[in-house]
């Protein structure tokens, strides 16, 4: 009788823990896939920027180290590797052309061009798509993390080497909006 309830605990137990290895695993991937999303806004809005620049150089603006400073931004985010470099090459971005659109204030006749004003629409629009893809990333790792921080998870969790993840946000040198007019 005590083997059959001893054999009824292990098999309670090893449901329980492949429960939670097979939990931990979709959330890693549903964390994958979240960073994706924020993967392909970020390069949707990193391949308008070439545009963008062309349209501001082709009105003669002379303010070469603003143009410099957003396609090295640009650059740094096509070529940022996860969440903490993607956060601060995305600040650098939004900084470098808050930078470019202050200066394109300066001519009347840009700022009624319309592929600048489509420009403009777009990285708004993009700007919003990578917000909401931010926000869901960062909530599945909240729940990615909190899984594998709790117990009794956290014995699946090291045992099968689940690791935190990190979230998507910004430093807080990047913390204060680029000043940047749409109007």
């Amino acid at each position: 009788m005590g083997l059959w309830i001893g054999l009824g605990i292990v098999v309670l137990v090893l449901l329980w823990a492949a429960g939670a290895y097979n939990r931990l695993v979709g959330l890693r991937n549903k964390v994958r896939e979240a960073w994706s999303g924020i993967d392909v806004q970020l390069t949707r809005r990193a391949d308008l920027v070439p545009n963008l620049v062309e349209t501001v150089r082709g009105y003669q603006i002379h303010e070469r180290e603003v143009l410099e400073q957003v396609t090295a931004a640009r650059a740094g985010l096509v070529g940022a590797r996860g969440p903490r470099e993607a956060a601060q090459a995305e600040g650098m971005l939004e900084q470098a052309l808050g930078r470019l659109f202050a200066v394109a204030e300066a001519y009347p006749d840009l700022k009624a061009n319309t592929n600048f004003l489509e420009l403009q629409r777009e990285l708004s629009k993009l700007e919003e798509e990578v917000a909401f893809s931010r926000r869901f990333y960062n909530a599945l790792v909240q729940e990615l993390n909190t899984a594998i921080q709790q117990v009794p998870t956290v014995v699946i969790a090291r045992l099968f080497g689940f690791r935190e993840e990190e979230f998507f946000q910004a430093d807080d040198a990047d913390r204060e909006p680029p000043q940047v007019d749409f109007s």
